[in-house]
């Protein structure tokens, strides 16, 4: 039996049971009814009436029966593919990048551009071109499956003109655009919203590694860092949906001087030493596929990155005792792995008094984790239930 919050018979909570059995099907795999029961607590002919629900609603079909040595043989129940559809939009400061997913977050479609800075005009004017041209590539049926467009953004964007290198004006219409009630009205799907950071990790949660610790503190390097905080499989965003604000952690004190995270694991802090060598940074704002760094330029970023993430993860672990550091961004893996290694390195080297180091592992999701995690956004709300409804048998 798995343990936890468990189905109810009652009429009147259908909706609820089926969302607990599509979130149970997408963390183990395929099951038959029988295993369903056993692992809810639901009776076997409510099962039994969800999945035929399901199934003549194509979130679920059925797989090749398994023969068993007494009995009729189970037959594994499994999500549709094409049951249903969600769309991601990813803000960046330097990139703007939406893409269509179908039920098992596999990536269908996407259109990128990239920027100087982003406003709300241009953000509103992509998101509806880009969204008109990956519906069109589906049919009449699919489009009617499409369940929601999830928003990954920065919170308070009008307050990073400056890194940017831009006006202050160039940015202040953020202070009063609501860009999700703006695209809410062109379309009959339902628009949601998240930090960037925040939806980053919330993709681990919904797609990434299901083994995974039930508490970890998360990282992602994009133009800054930022991060998320899971606490008993549970994303935390605080009060404001702006928790876990890693970027802002000190990591040294210099008389009057902070130095922040921000300032040295940033994508634009590897941009302006890109620029100080005489090169440019552009190509790094395409794909992760596309950078061509000079090599003594990637070392000098990475080693002061590694010292910030190191610190900063003593800091975190010194108030809530994380198992377990993620660490994921808009890079190629092979600098993901080296960054995430050194970190491991450099916190065993530290090795802080009272603190037990944690485990550095890489995220499982890479640098469409803010897309994704956009997308999972209309997949969480409208199919699953939450991840404490399942603790491991």
């Amino acid at each position: 039996m798995i343990e936890g919050a468990r189905g109810s018979n009652q009429s009147g909570v259908r909706a609820h049971n089926e969302r607990l059995v599509l979130t149970l099907i997408r963390q183990v795999g395929p099951l038959a009814k029988a295993e369903i029961a056993r692992m809810t607590g639901l009776s076997a002919q409510t099962v039994s009436v969800i999945m035929r629900g399901l199934e003549a609603d194509g979130l679920l079909q059925k797989g090749e029966p398994v023969r068993g040595k007494v009995g009729q043989p189970s037959v594994p129940m499994s999500l549709a593919k094409s049951g249903a559809y969600f769309l991601g939009l990813k803000v960046g400061r330097r990139s703007l990048e939406l893409i269509l997913t179908d039920f098992y977050g596999h990536v269908e479609g996407r259109v990128h551009l990239t920027h100087k800075y982003p406003t709300p005009d241009s953000v509103v004017q992509f998101a509806k071109q880009s969204v008109e041209e990956l519906l069109g590539d589906l049919t009449k049926a699919q489009r009617a499956r499409v369940a929601g467009l999830g928003i990954a953004i920065p919170f308070r964007l009008h307050d990073w003109a400056k890194p940017l290198g831009v006006n202050p004006e160039d940015m202040a219409d953020w202070r009063e655009r609501d860009i999700a009630t703006e695209l809410a009205d062109a379309w009959e799907f339902p628009v949601y919203l998240r930090n960037d950071a925040s939806a980053a990790c919330g993709a681990e949660l919904v797609f990434g590694d299901q083994s995974r610790p039930r508490d970890f503190l998360y990282f992602f390097i994009g133009f800054f860092i930022g991060g998320g905080m899971v606490m008993d499989n549970t994303l935390y965003t605080g009060r404001t949906g702006n928790a876990a604000a890693l970027g802002s952690i000190p990591i040294g004190i210099e008389g009057n001087a902070v130095r922040q995270l921000v300032d040295v694991a940033s994508l634009n802090s590897l941009e302006d030493m890109i620029k100080a060598a005489g090169g440019s940074a552009d190509m790094i704002w395409g794909t992760p596929q596309s950078w061509r760094l000079d090599a003594d330029v990637l070392e000098a970023w990475m080693q002061e990155a590694v010292e910030g993430l190191a610190y900063a993860t003593f800091s975190a672990a010194s108030m809530i005792d994380f198992e377990t550091v993620m660490i994921d961004g808009w890079m190629p893996q092979a600098v993901r792995a080296e960054i995430v290694r050194r970190t491991a390195a450099r916190l065993e080297e530290i090795s802080v008094a009272g603190i037990d180091i944690p485990e550095v592992r890489p995220g499982t999701i890479g640098h469409d984790a803010r897309a994704l995690g956009a997308a999972s956004l209309p997949l969480s709300d409208r199919f699953l239930v939450d991840r404490n409804a399942f603790l491991k048998a």
